[in-house]
């Protein structure tokens, strides 16, 4: 087994030890993905709804870098630092991904880094070559 490391700028770099994305054996395991804009480094404005699809647009370019998509995705993992944002972090959910939407779980959580209120983390089955 090679474990090989996923890195793009199209997403912020990563804010401790850990990689973006690890690629191994068909899989891409993706790290958690706030709403920072990549440039900048800095939560995007405009509430959770805004956090969520720079999120969603943050794990989109990792998984491109490793050569996968929003549709090779089977599973996410979604964190909220408050459970009453559900329905809105669902509705902008909802527009990244095709058809059937991959399986997924939600936590309420005490809080997410940088103040953040919505991190998305996914595991994606790269397609065969």
């Amino acid at each position: 087994m090679t474990r090989q490391a996923v890195r793009t700028s199209g997403a912020p770099a990563a804010i401790g030890p850990y990689s973006q994305g690890i690629a191994v054996d068909g899989l891409v395991f993706c790290s958690g993905q706030i709403g920072l804009d990549p440039a900048s480094g800095e939560l995007v404005d405009g509430g959770v709804e805004a956090q969520a699809d720079r999120a969603l647009r943050n794990l989109a370019a990792v998984l491109d870098a490793a050569g996968a998509s929003m549709a090779d995705v089977v599973k996410t993992t979604l964190f909220l630092a408050d459970i009453g944002d559900f329905g809105a972090v669902n509705e902008v959910y909802g527009h990244h991904f095709p058809d059937p939407p991959p399986a997924r779980s939600t936590f309420a959580v005490g809080a997410l880094p940088k103040g953040a209120r919505v991190e998305v983390e996914a595991i994606a089955r790269r397609a065969a070559s």
